[in-house]
């Protein structure tokens, strides 16, 4: 297992729709081809995005048993400010790199549970999807095939159990006003001046969302403004300035109820839902018989775990520790890899062994 991490982390598969020219996932759905090219596997390839593979690895199951989903993406962001993007180095029980963390560590546990499985009831899959790091347009493509019994997405967690995450919205407002020469106040309208109004509008609105009763994981909503784009050079008059604000939604709360509370004229560009589930639930239940020291949490990023909610699929989120998401140095721990294969075929085994209920 922590060789075949190793590999994964020196293949770069960073997200060409965040780095222009970046090689995607195709490399690391390679490796995983070559993993799972016994007999014992299906795997099935989906790619309506050229160039951006999704693998969907399936261990059949005998039949008449419930069937569970991993979910790991295979796409990092960048690496342009990181000293030894994919070194895979090895040191003081971490392994080093992009990826490492978010989330290929998780991807290799998932790969070794699923070769240690025993022939259950129910089919096991693993979803090894494109474009997490961008638009989820892999995980996106699975749910139009897949409809599986329960899901974990296993992103990681620290190994906790993460029950709950919030949603988000993207918005966008744009200010006119009219472009003139400096000199000429009698022909100008200054489009970021004329913002003003609407900054005053959207930090009033955040400190009253900050205010809110919060989630009990995952604390209140919230908003920032993510660019303010405006003018074109010191002696011109600004023709048009515009915001783009970033809206974090809690479970309940939806993207059209956010852009209820923002000004005329705001436009939805993109949003993705919450994600919660019982922490009592079945999936849950047996997540805490594999680790019985795990906490029940809610974490702050967005997970396609949504994507799976929404589909109407049981959704746990459980992966290793570790740290440098995103940032200039990123590493796995170890032994929480090891333990968190060794928990994800406890539960597989469990869950798929028993009937489903007519």
């Amino acid at each position: 297992m922590h060789a075949l991490l190793a590999e994964l982390v020196r293949t770069n598969s960073v997200n060409p729709s965040l780095t222009a020219g970046a090689p995607g996932e195709g490399p690391i759905a390679a490796i995983l081809e070559r993993e799972f090219a016994d007999s014992r596997f299906v795997v099935h390839r989906l790619e309506q995005t050229p160039g951006r593979p999704s693998l969907v690895i399936r261990r059949p199951g005998t039949g008449g048993g419930r069937s569970l989903m991993f979910n790991a993406h295979m796409d990092t962001v960048g690496v342009e400010t990181m000293a030894e993007p994919f070194s895979g180095r090895v040191a003081n029980g971490r392994l080093y790199g992009r990826g490492a963390f978010d989330m290929k560590g998780s991807l290799a546990a998932a790969v070794a549970a699923m070769k240690a499985l025993p022939v259950l009831a129910g089919d096991v899959f693993l979803a090894a999807v494109a474009d997490e790091e961008f638009l989820s347009l892999g995980t996106e493509e699975v749910l139009r095939h897949y409809r599986p019994d329960a899901a974990i997405v296993t992103e990681p967690t620290g190994l906790d159990l993460c029950v709950a995450h919030k949603g988000f919205a993207w918005f966008e407002l744009t200010v006119e006003g009219r472009a003139a020469h400096g000199s000429r106040f009698d022909l100008g309208v200054d489009a970021n001046l004329a913002a003003l109004p609407l900054l005053q509008h959207l930090a009033a609105l955040n400190a009253e969302l900050l205010a809110r009763p919060p989630h009990s994981l995952l604390g209140p909503p919230s908003l920032h403004l993510a660019t303010l784009r405006g003018g074109t050079g010191w002696s011109t008059y600004a023709a048009s300035c515009t915001l783009q604000v970033e809206r974090r939604l809690l479970p309940g709360e939806t993207a059209a109820q956010a852009l209820g509370e923002l000004p005329p004229g705001t436009r939805l560009v993109f949003h993705r839902p919450p994600y919660e589930t019982k922490p009592n639930s079945p999936l849950v239940a047996l997540a805490q018989r594999a680790l019985p020291q795990a906490r029940i949490t809610g974490q702050t990023p967005w997970f396609d775990s949504a994507l799976y909610a929404a589909a109407g699929i049981e959704t746990l989120v459980l992966g290793p520790a570790g740290e440098g998401a995103h940032a200039d140095v990123e590493w796995v721990d170890l032994a929480s890899v090891e333990v968190a294969a060794a928990a994800y075929l406890q539960i597989a085994t469990e869950f798929c062994q028993t009937e489903k209920h007519p």
